[in-house]
Formats: C-alpha cells, sequence, structure tokens
C-alpha cells in the first residue's frame, strides 16, 4: 500500500539526479520507440513491429523497477503499470488498458511540496496531441503553505494537485499544462479523483509573454507585476493560487446544469463564458483576501498578484494565443480587454497602453456578476435561448464578425431545428481580433510561439529532446 502523507519524508533524488539517471534516459528512449509504431487509439496493429516494441516494453518495465524506490509513496501504482505492460505485450498490443495501475496513482493524497512522481501511461496530451501513445513525466508537487491553507478554509478541492516539471517525452513539448486522468487510455471510465495542473509551464508562458508585450504597447508596469516577471517562484505560487479558485469554481455556482455540456455539440462562445466565469471569479476572490485583514500575509500579497495575472494573461497571452478556429480561450482574452476599455480603466492612447488600477477591481468583477446573472437565469430558459443570451452578452462588448449569421438576430437563424442547426451558424472567427489585436499579434507571434514546451526550470524542453 501507498505511504499516509504523515510517513512520507522528501528523500527522493533531486529532480535533476532523476532526470539525468541511466533509467529515466532508457524508459524515454523506449517511449519515443513506441510512438513510432503506435497508431492514434494507443495500439500497434502491425505484427511485424511487435518484436521492437515488446523490446520497448521490456525496456520500460526495468526502467520503473530501477526508479520505484525513488517513489516509495507510488509503490503499488508503480508495481501495477508494470503490470499493465505486460497485460498489453500479452494482448498483442491491442488497444492498451491502464485501467489498474491508474486507479492506484492518487497523487492528490499526498500534496507535500517537492514530492515527486513518475507518470507512465498511454495518454494523449491536452493542446499537444489526440495519440494515445505511451508518454512518460517526470515532476514534482508545487504546494505552498499558504494555498495549503486556503485549500483547508472557504476553498477545498481536493481533486486539485499542482505540479511542476522535471522532464518529459515529446507529448509533453507542446502547449500542454495538464495531466488529466481522462486522457489515460482504459477500458472503462472510473470516478476521476484527481486533476494535474503544470503551474510552472503556465507561470513561464506568463512572464514571457507579458514581459514582451508590456514592452511592445509601452504599458508601464507597477511594481507588484513586475516582480512577477522577475521572480519564477513568486509567480509559481501565484498561478497555485489562481489555478486552485479557478478549478473549483467549474461546479460551484448557479450554473446551466452542466456548463461543459460534456459530449454535446454546442456554440464555442459558451465555453468563453465558462473559462472566463472561473478566471473572474478567481479575481473577485483574491480582491476579497488582499482587503481581508484576517488572511495571512503571503495569502493577502500573493491575492493581489493572481488580479494582475488574471488581467494580463487574458489580454495579452489568451488573446492571441493558437488559431482563428473557435478559440474560446482567445475570445474570452479579447472579452476582459474590450470590457475594461469600454468601462475606461484600459486605455490605448498616443500608442501607449495605460491602466487605471484603482478602478479595475469594480469593473472586472462588474463583468463576472453579469456572467453569473446569465447562468443564474438559464435554468429557466430553454437551451436555444440561453445560447442566444450568451451571444448577446458577447456581442454588446466584442464585434461579431460581419458575415455572421448570428449576429443579424434570431430571424435569421434555424430555431425550428434541433440545436445542431446553430451549432453550424457559428462561424469558426465568430468574433475576430480587432485592428489593435491585428497589429500586437503580429508583433508578438513568435514571442508566443516559443513558449511551447517552456518550463520553469533548467531540465525541460531542451533535455527531453536528448532521448528522443
Amino acid at each position: 500500500m501507498s505511504a499516509t502523507t504523515a510517513q512520507i519524508e522528501l528523500q527522493s533524488p533531486t529532480g535533476h539526479v532523476l532526470a539525468s539517471s541511466n533509467a529515466w534516459i532508457a524508459l524515454k528512449r523506449a517511449a519515443g520507440d513506441l510512438q513510432q509504431i503506435q497508431v492514434q487509439d494507443g495500439s500497434i496493429p502491425d505484427p511485424a513491429d511487435h518484436d521492437r516494441a515488446q523490446l520497448a516494453v521490456d525496456s520500460i518495465t526495468a526502467s520503473i523497477r530501477e526508479l520505484a524506490p525513488s517513489f516509495p509513496h507510488d509503490a503499488e501504482y508503480l508495481a501495477l503499470l508494470e503490470a499493465d505492460f505486460e497485460q498489453w505485450a500479452g494482448s498483442s498490443f491491442g488497444v492498451p488498458d491502464f485501467l489498474d495501475s491508474l486507479l492506484a496513482f492518487q497523487p492528490q493524497q499526498h500534496r507535500i511540496d517537492g514530492l515527486q512522481h513518475l507518470v507512465v501511461f498511454p495518454m494523449y496530451t491536452q493542446n499537444g496531441s489526440a495519440n494515445r501513445f505511451v508518454e512518460a513525466v517526470l515532476f514534482e508537487v508545487a504546494w505552498p503553505e499558504f494555498v495549503a491553507e486556503l485549500e483547508s478554509g472557504e476553498y477545498s478541492n481536493q481533486l486539485f494537485v499542482p505540479i511542476r516539471f522535471i522532464d518529459f517525452t515529446p507529448g509533453y513539448d507542446t502547449n500542454s499544462a495538464v495531466l488529466f486522468p481522462e486522457s489515460v487510455a482504459v477500458r472503462e471510465t472510473p470516478a476521476f479523483t484527481w486533476g494535474g495542473i503544470f503551474a510552472d509551464r503556465e507561470a513561464e508562458r506568463f512572464r514571457r509573454v507579458v514581459a514582451a508585450a508590456s514592452q511592445t504597447t509601452s504599458l508601464t508596469l507597477p511594481d507588484d507585476a513586475r516582480r512577477l516577471l522577475e521572480d519564477p517562484q513568486l509567480a509559481l505560487e501565484t498561478f497555485v493560487m489562481w489555478d486552485l479558485i479557478h478549478d473549483r469554481t467549474h461546479m460551484r455556482g448557479d450554473l446551466p446544469f452542466d456548463p461543459f455540456m460534456i459530449k454535446q455539440r454546442m456554440p464555442y462562445f459558451l465555453y468563453t463564458l465558462e473559462e472566463l466565469r472561473c478566471d473572474l471569479t478567481a479575481f473577485r476572490e483574491s480582491v476579497r483576501i488582499e482587503r481581508d485583514e484576517s488572511a495571512s500575509p503571503e495569502a493577502r500579497s500573493h491575492a493581489k498578484l493572481v488580479q494582475y495575472a488574471v488581467i494580463f494573461d487574458r489580454i495579452f497571452r489568451f488573446a492571441m494565443t493558437g488559431t482563428r478556429v473557435r478559440n474560446y480561450d482567445g475570445l474570452g482574452g479579447q472579452l476582459l480587454f474590450a470590457w475594461m476599455h469600454q468601462h475606461k480603466v484600459l486605455h490605448w492612447t498616443d500608442s501607449t497602453l495605460s491602466i487605471d488600477w484603482a478602478d479595475v477591481p469594480e469593473v472586472v468583477i462588474e463583468l463576472g456578476k453579469r456572467i453569473e446573472e446569465l447562468y443564474w437565469r438559464s435554468i429557466d430558459r430553454p437551451k436555444t435561448a440561453h445560447w442566444l443570451a450568451a451571444y448577446e452578452l458577447i456581442s454588446g462588448t466584442v464585434t461579431p464578425n460581419p458575415a455572421s449569421v448570428w449576429a443579424k438576430g434570431p430571424d435569421a437563424l434555424p430555431l425550428d431545428g434541433p440545436p445542431r442547426g446553430l451549432t453550424d451558424q457559428v462561424l469558426d472567427d465568430e468574433f475576430p481580433l480587432s485592428m489593435f489585436y491585428e497589429a500586437l499579434e503580429k508583433k508578438m507571434r513568435t514571442v508566443i510561439d516559443s513558449t511551447a514546451g517552456i518550463t520553469g526550470g533548467s531540465i525541460g524542453a531542451d533535455a527531453h529532446k536528448d532521448a528522443a
């Protein structure tokens, strides 16, 4: 059985030692070999590849056994992981099923700052690849004391596991900053009990993009915001706090039954509102914590930084990252920027960006209230009426594409058919970038693209390629 949290001591080798060990390098190389012969569902259908696959699996299981003493808290999981690999090989490398080892991996039970884990699964990586290839990640938990205090109080989130990269296989040399159990190949869907967020990647992307964007727009940063860009540890801790509150918000509040409408096709701008609602909740709660004299000094100081992080990450990195094909996070950044501009707390004058920080909290919190009111009213509305109301909220601030059918109003839409017909009428770029963003994106494109695979440590995007 895995050790209890009280029994765990941080006695593992350092991340650098693990990442440079022969066992880890061999494991990465073997995973890379498997990826070259796996198909999208994770299987290896060509019998001519099975000898090569068996050699790779033998190397992986041998590496797991060698590395296992460094992870005594994951002993049960690592033993079952070996068994799952052997079972997969014994099935002539059919569609992999790693349910047994996945159920045994429970990182949320041991949220100790610096505690390390080895994860090896056939899985896809969000914002990375839809292929369920064998991927491997070395990471450690990021659990600052002030975050533990917040989580033990009003911000309980027992599924949340903030983590930082040590090293990884090619599937994470991407924009992916999450490790979710639902991405693993299994025979049946279990109840998911944890979700990992790579806070170091989020923080480093933020630092690089915001530094460049503030220079490009001649934005004068407040001293606290400048500290975020200069101190990677401070930025990481800030993102852990933001993620803690954001993540728990998804299933809290007056929701339109299921805000994500899992496995249902719906207009992408509804995802925009859900993600922005969670971020604006984190912003609002951070304002409250900052003003709460009973909160710890660390929580209050980080709460101020979360406010800067939410605004800058949204209006700079989110708004210009990715393609213009149903980019719901990009639209969320556009919406926040336009809302702040139209409420006169953000200004683009004389080719200089400025923000009236004293007035920002009230304005930003008001946008969150508008989304919450939309959600509150949703349970009394038919689905199509909720969709139309959501579109009206966004299009009242962000200008739709002139070619949009939705922009012409309900009379132009196929309301007498199934909801799918409405979704089909949403353009891939329903809300194009403004002239400001078009110009800024051209100047920022290289910087934003450079953040793929970025980590908060010296081991990361470059180091993993040595064994690829």
